[in-house]
């Protein structure tokens, strides 16, 4: 629930004078990145800890037009989470835990020279809006400034409210002069604001009664590229609720700004089907999806009803395992489907345990690390084939691995 990204800071403008910065957005038709966001938290029910958990977050944007000097812009976020519960004996995450998809949202707003947000309210994301602005004028280190701002939260399963949750706050900005970021100097300010609110009901299971948090961020800036490029932050944020309940979300975040890769997808389309053909795999499909490249593996066996693969679908991943070692930089999804048979609760449940089972298997062939894979289950919702027919229903048993795009 908490912290999808925080700051999303784009471009800007630096002058060339050492001792003096004026910061304005600036933007080109066509320009596309991404966002890799990492929050660690810690979830407190009734001042007890509930969970510990962590949110990766990968968010890719492209600027889709300039008009007057303000962006428009299209952005797809996409969250997964690995958490452990309280009480289960781990004071930590487990290493080599995976990711398990979450959500995804698609959000477009626009931002003009001083980093206004114009965002229709039916958007979930970004959370955090009109965050950085700036005053239109130079600033020399230790110059203040401060501007309002609001954060949007997603509170459909926590408190079943249906609408973009709005949590107003003045933000307090210092511009902290040059500072590191993994061994290299940028400039950088910093972003605080505390939120204390009493907000009126509003429809939902519950809802909160009083809002009590604080943020505190730093900022780096990329000069030479015109873009920010990372931002780290401790965040608290404590919920009372209509019902007597408290809930408290302790934490971290960072973030880093990545540019985009282009990804020639029939390129990677034939060199896969040719790596297929010399390594004589069977019954998998190679196509391009809105995510980037996916090798569908039809009909990979498991014993009924269970996660556990046959021998020889190991043989199979093996292979493929050879394959997804060509395109080291790009991430991957694995993605889970079952035939239509029986509850869709059970299916859901399936689908995910198999993903993961194959997503184990390739973290033990160090295809990647457990923080560059994430796992999804769609149990019978997306058929391929007829579910009336066994032959339909063997191709709908499918284990997907999507190479991704962003």
């Amino acid at each position: 629930m908490r912290k999808i990204v925080v700051t999303f800071a784009l471009l800007f403008l630096v002058l060339s004078n050492p001792s003096c910065e004026e910061f304005l957005y600036r933007y080109a038709p066509g320009d596309r990145y991404r966002i890799l966001s990492v929050v660690k938290e810690d979830v407190y029910r009734d001042r007890v800890l509930n969970h510990r958990a962590e949110i990766l977050n990968r968010i890719a944007v492209e600027v889709t037009g300039v008009n007057d000097g303000k962006g428009r812009h299209r952005a797809i976020f996409q969250t997964s989470e690995r958490s452990v519960p309280a009480g289960s004996g781990k004071s930590s995450l487990p290493a080599g835990s995976v990711f398990q998809w979450a959500r995804e949202y698609e959000s477009e707003f626009e931002r003009d020279k001083l980093g206004y947000l114009a965002i229709d309210s039916k958007y979930f994301m970004p959370v955090v809006r009109n965050v950085p602005v700036f005053p239109g004028r130079d600033l020399k280190p230790g110059e203040k400034w401060s501007a309002d701002g609001y954060e949007m939260h997603d509170f459909r399963d926590a408190f079943g409210i249906a609408e973009p949750y709005r949590i107003p706050f003045t933000a307090n900005y210092t511009f902290l002069g040059d500072r590191q970021w993994k061994g290299k100097t940028y400039p950088a300010f910093s972003v605080y604001y505390r939120i204390i609110t009493e907000p009126q009901p509003v429809q939902g299971r519950v809802w909160p009664k009083r809002i009590i948090g604080s943020s505190d961020q730093v900022v780096y800036w990329d000069a030479a590229h015109g873009q920010a490029i990372a931002y780290e932050e401790k965040f608290n944020l404590i919920f009372e609720l209509s019902n007597g309940m408290t809930f408290e979300y302790r934490g971290t975040a960072e973030a880093e700004v990545i540019e985009s890769e282009y990804m020639d997808k029939e390129k990677v389309i034939s060199e896969i089907n040719e790596d297929i053909e010399r390594l004589k795999i069977t019954d998998v499909v190679v196509k391009a999806v809105e995510e980037g490249v996916s090798i569908s593996l039809d009909d990979i066996m498991f014993y009924p009803d269970s996660a556990v693969m046959l021998a020889g679908e190991r043989e199979k991943l093996d292979r493929i395992a050879e394959i997804l070692k060509r395109y080291p930089d790009r991430d991957i999804m694995v993605s889970g489907h079952t035939a239509r048979v029986g509850s869709n609760d059970v299916n859901q449940k399936l689908s995910e345990a198999r993903a993961k089972a194959v997503t184990d298997y390739l973290l033990s062939k160090n295809v990647r690390t457990a923080d560059r894979i994430v796992v999804r289950g769609f149990g019978a919702e997306r058929p391929i084939a007829d579910n009336s027919t066994e032959e339909g229903r063997r191709k709908n048993r499918r284990v997907d691995i999507t190479i991704l795009e962003n």
